[in-house]
């Protein structure tokens, strides 16, 4: 079992805009995050399924490719809507989760595309692949803050 936390929310309201930090966010089965494009049916990959509902990235992923390439690269760069710490987010893949009070469920890993190179960094590709992150259906609806506990769920 783990206990990791939420360090950054981030939600952008359409494709390809800039990423907007926000203290806190409601998530909704079946939508996704509101405010971003993905709950507004406007993301550039959008299809009717839960893996667009919530992505998740750990920063010590973010940290580690920043080390290792000697870039610049802030957390909402990565595009994933929760930034996590202490969360081993590869392992979620088929389990239950809680983010705060949101039950959530890990679809498959959010591995890097040419399209986030484009809107972000060149190194993208090489730099985050098998750590860009997690793909995740929203289970229950609720509020998202920064801060709150993520955590596996027992069941």
């Amino acid at each position: 079992m783990f206990e990791g936390t939420v360090v950054s929310i981030n939600i952008a309201p359409e494709a390809e805009a800039p990423m907007q930090s926000v203290n806190e966010v409601r998530a909704v089965p079946g939508h996704g995050l509101e405010g971003d494009r993905y709950f507004a049916r406007k993301g550039t990959f959008w299809k009717p399924e839960a893996s667009r509902e919530l992505t998740m990235i750990e920063a010590e992923a973010i940290e580690a490719f920043r080390r290792e390439f000697e870039i610049d690269f802030d957390l909402s760069d990565s595009r994933r809507n929760l930034v996590t710490r202490g969360v081993p987010l590869n392992h979620l893949v088929g389990r239950e989760f809680w983010v705060g009070e949101v039950k959530a469920r890990g679809l498959r890993l959010c591995e890097p595309c040419s399209h986030l190179q484009k809107l972000s960094h060149e190194k993208v590709l090489p730099g985050l692949v098998h750590r860009g992150g997690l793909r995740a259906q929203i289970l229950s609806e609720g509020m998202i803050r920064v801060g709150e506990t993520v955590r596996e769920s027992e069941s």
